[in-house]
């Protein structure tokens, strides 16, 4: 006696569709996005087992935090697995007709299940990913500065334009009113970030020193107290993974090749994974360029084949990615264990 059903989730309103197993009827309908809504529609069908897939899109936290509570049991579906196994035949889009497919391959035992993190490991990656939003807008605004610089024909940049030899070469230029007041503005911003990120990064580093899977992570060269607790967020329960290739697969490090017969096109990087994950193991894998580095050899044997600097670093971030998996199935459950 078990209803299986799909929830396609908007801002607006959600379309289920559910099947009952029990008698083959089929209920189809829209209910408000709120959590109290979801709790009603799971009163529907009282004393019934139900499970229901939802999309690992925005939104799908309280759809299964209602869910849960009501007793229903929340999948929780990769989306671009998900739309992957629709085919490549084009059919009409409809949200009931999503709702459709995420029953029926939950119903068939097809549907490509992400991971679930408790609540601890949700605080975490909230502030993991914080952090990284704040480092791309202050990457972009200092972009804006060396822009509006080379626009102006300005030589002799500073690389490090937040230290002070940078500041004080800002200071003295001579330009227009208006490019001066957009370097300003740019600064003030960079500033206003550091500031909120900074409380940030302490509490993540505190998290590392004692967290234990961070701590094994961070016994890999280059693995900091800023990265490890990324990596430890974004890979998650590696148990759900049977090999550490499907670890570099989860990163959207691996080559997507395309051949068929004797004919092949040059594989490029997937990019269908954790953006967060990616950034953070390649910026690790990038210490293997130093002299003190165990990958100190494979990165030199890479520039000797022809590899440049970030290629090499891209070949070292999947060997990473598979050693942080090993490391983490090593400690099993103790990997995310709440800080105490």
């Amino acid at each position: 006696m078990t209803i299986v059903a799909g929830f396609d989730v908007h801002r607006a309103q959600i379309t289920f569709d559910a099947l009952d197993q029990e008698t083959g009827e089929v209920h189809c309908g829209r209910i408000a996005a709120t959590p109290k809504a979801v709790e009603d529609w799971v009163k529907r069908f009282p004393d019934r087992e139900i499970h229901v897939a939802v999309e690992a899109c925005t939104g799908w936290l309280f759809v299964c935090q209602a869910l849960e509570a009501q007793g229903a049991t929340p999948h929780l579906a990769e989306p671009t697995e998900t739309a992957a196994r629709k085919g490549t035949k084009r059919r009409a889009k409809t949200d009931r007709a999503d709702a459709r497919h995420l029953r029926t391959l939950l119903a068939e035992d097809r549907l490509p299940e992400s991971w679930m993190p408790p609540a601890h490991v949700r605080e975490w990656r909230t502030r993991t990913r914080l952090r990284k939003t704040l480092i791309d807008e202050r990457t972009a605004w200092l972009a804006r500065v060396q822009a509006t610089l080379f626009h102006h024909g300005i030589a002799g940049v500073p690389e490090r334009l937040l230290c002070a030899q940078g500041r004080e070469f800002l200071d003295k230029l001579c330009l227009p009113p208006a490019a001066i007041e957009r370097i300003e503005v740019a600064m003030a911003i960079v500033d206003a970030i550091d500031r909120q990120m900074a409380p940030i990064e302490r509490e993540l580093r505190q998290l590392a020193r004692r967290q234990r899977g961070c701590q094994a992570l961070m016994t890999h060269y280059g693995v900091g107290e800023l990265t490890a607790p990324v990596i430890l967020c974004e890979l998650g329960d590696v148990s759900r993974l049977s090999a550490s290739r499907q670890a570099v697969r989860l990163t959207g490090l691996d080559i997507g090749v395309h051949r068929s017969d004797r004919r092949s096109r040059p594989g490029k990087l997937t990019r269908q994974g954790s953006p967060q994950l990616r950034w953070a193991l390649y910026e690790s894998a990038q210490a293997a360029c130093r002299p003190t580095s165990p990958d100190r050899a494979d990165y030199l044997a890479l520039k000797e084949r022809g590899l440049s600097h970030p290629r090499a670093s891209l070949t070292l971030s999947r060997k990473l990615a598979r050693r942080c998996f090993h490391t983490l199935r090593a400690l099993g459950p103790e990997a995310l264990e709440p800080v105490t």
